[in-house]
């Protein structure tokens, strides 16, 4: 039988909530954030997995991460689970969690620090079947085609126990995906299908060579009475540290249109308030620090009553996400009473037109209001989210952003007179990356000189604003998040090449002939073939045609 072990010395600092249990007769799974520890450990999803899999009397399931590794150093780290310290070629199913784009080149460095064949058409029934979850897979996995054996699309709760039973470690790869392919809903096995492209590089068809289905229906949860999703292992070395995350909900009501969490996860599930009363029951159990993670934690129904019953518990908790025109006395209150010293606010662009193009449902009086009320209540610091290189976006509304700090700092000022402290805005700015299964799936991406520019007006309008700092992700980076965002397998090269020089990316661009920007900066035709096209998220195209062409319709 499993059990939890406590005080956990073996991975980094003292963990809570490990679960050892015996390999015998049990299908063996690597669980993979294709990260380092602190971030993967910070993330529900891998932790979620990581639980429901264990809760399986046939399974056992242990934990790995991307190596800390200096620059300098040359030789590959072996990875080994945190658990057993059992390398991960002797599993029989090595799963990847993922989360972002960037991290696809770090799959490769783990599979090939774990010396197993970067290709899935070079590997044999000696290797484990490679498979991969997560948001950046239901959005586009196919940069990683040519590397993964086998992908799951959607929510993991309802379909793990089936893939497990289906799998069977003495059987051929192929027949194992296949199996897999044909019997569960969200299973995409890259091998049984045939991409074919037009003279001009388009996707021409994307049809199954054998019999599976032609379009993969997402998984999802219709319910989640019954499922709570909280934290598993507690460890200091996470990136939130010794805190219980409790999920509140999946997907969000307002439909921002660069935004794939209000569309990929539709509809919108909040979790009831005695689910949540009992999580954080658990929690409290474990440490004084919760906290509150979904895309819309401040539209959760009960939220109010839920804020009374921490506040009386007197545990902390801090919220993944806070809108401007959401927040209530009683969150105020509450974060203040858990003594936090930063609030992020997420105006995502300066003017208002721009924030009727993304449809993002704030006024500029929320912003404000949201600024002066978190001021007041003792949180000295602000930070502030903004894009630039939103569709339609012109010059009056970057310069827009900078107006809207000043008065946001203007407002700050006065309240932080009023608290007799004074604190610092933090203006984080990024460049817009088009996602899939959004409404702005289709747009080109700004060219990374006129990204650098927009960002140039924001820091210079913002240089002599005392208490003002600006942070910016470098625009060529972005750049490269965009391909792989809306990449079709020929990326699976580029990412290769990647690999090669060692994450690279100007080098590898250099090396490149077939122009793979264009991934990023080409608009796209409505009825172009898109290479996610295959997957069914529940709503009709459609939808998002008419969202962009409202957008649109805003200059």
């Amino acid at each position: 039988m499993a059990h939890s072990e406590r005080d956990h010395k073996k991975g980094p600092g003292s963990e809570t909530g490990v679960i050892r249990k015996d390999h015998r007769n049990r299908i063996r799974v690597a669980l993979v954030y294709p990260n380092t520890y602190s971030v993967g450990m910070a993330n529900l999803g891998f932790q979620t997995v990581y639980r429901l899999l264990n809760e399986m009397d046939g399974v056992v399931c242990e934990r790995a991460f991307l190596p800390q590794q200096s620059p300098e150093s040359k030789s590959p780290v072996p990875i080994k689970t945190l658990e057993s310290r059992r390398f991960l070629g002797d599993f029989d199913v090595v799963a990847f969690s993922i989360s972002f784009e960037n991290d696809y080149s770090n799959l490769l460095t783990i599979l090939e620090n774990a010396g197993i064949p970067l290709r899935a058409g070079e590997r044999n029934s000696h290797h484990p079947l490679i498979m991969a979850g997560g948001v950046a897979c239901f959005l586009n996995p196919e940069p990683l085609a040519d590397f993964v054996d086998v992908f799951f699309i959607g929510e993991s709760e309802p379909a793990l126990h089936k893939i497990f039973e289906i799998f069977d470690p003495c059987k051929d790869h192929q027949v194992n995906a296949l199996n897999l392919a044909r019997s569960v809903p969200g299973i995409y096995a890259p091998c049984f299908y045939s991409v074919s492209y037009s003279s001009s590089g388009r996707i021409q068809s994307f049809v199954p060579t054998e019999d599976v289905p032609s379009v993969i229906q997402r998984v999802f949860a219709s319910d989640l009475k019954t499922i709570s999703t909280t934290s598993t292992i507690l460890t200091p070395d996470a990136e939130f540290g010794r805190t219980f995350l409790i999920e509140t909900g999946r997907g969000c009501p307002h439909g921002c249109r660069f935004c794939s969490a209000g569309y990929i996860y539709r509809p919108p599930r909040f979790r009831s308030l005695s689910q949540l009363i009992a999580s954080i029951e658990e929690g409290a159990t474990k440490t004084p620090r919760i906290g509150l993670v979904g895309a819309a934690v401040t539209d959760l129904p009960c939220l109010e009553s839920l804020c009374d019953v921490i506040q009386k518990a007197k545990l902390d908790v801090s919220f993944s996400s806070l809108r401007a025109d959401r927040l209530t006395d009683a969150v105020v209150s509450l974060l203040a009473l858990s003594h936090v010293k930063t609030a992020t606010l997420a105006p995502d662009a300066g003017s208002e037109r721009m924030r009727r193009v993304i449809k993002k449902g704030i006024q500029e009086e929320d912003i404000l209001s949201a600024a002066e009320r978190l001021v007041l209540a003792n949180i000295p610091n602000l930070k502030l989210y903004f894009m630039i290189g939103l569709p339609t976006e012109t010059r009056e509304d970057v310069l827009a952003i900078v107006d809207l700090c000043v008065k946001i700092k203007q407002v700050f000022l006065s309240a932080s007179r009023i608290a007799k402290r004074i604190g610092t805005i933090t203006v984080s700015v990024n460049s817009f990356v088009p996602k899939p299964f959004t409404p702005f799936q289709w747009v080109a991406m700004d060219p990374v000189k006129t990204l650098q520019k927009k960002l140039k007006i924001i820091q210079e309008g913002l240089r002599a604003v005392p208490n003002v700092r600006v942070n910016a992700e470098n625009p060529k980076h972005t750049l490269f998040q965009g391909i792989l965002s809306r990449g079709d397998r020929r990326t699976g090269e580029l990412l290769l090449r990647l690999h090669k020089n060692h994450g690279n990316w100007p080098e590898t661009l250099r090396e490149s002939l077939d122009h793979p920007e264009e991934y990023a900066l080409r608009k796209r035709p409505l009825d172009e073939i898109l290479p996610w096209s295959f997957i069914d998220h529940g709503f009709e195209t459609g939808l998002l045609v008419r969202e962009y062409e409202r957008a649109l319709a805003e200059i």
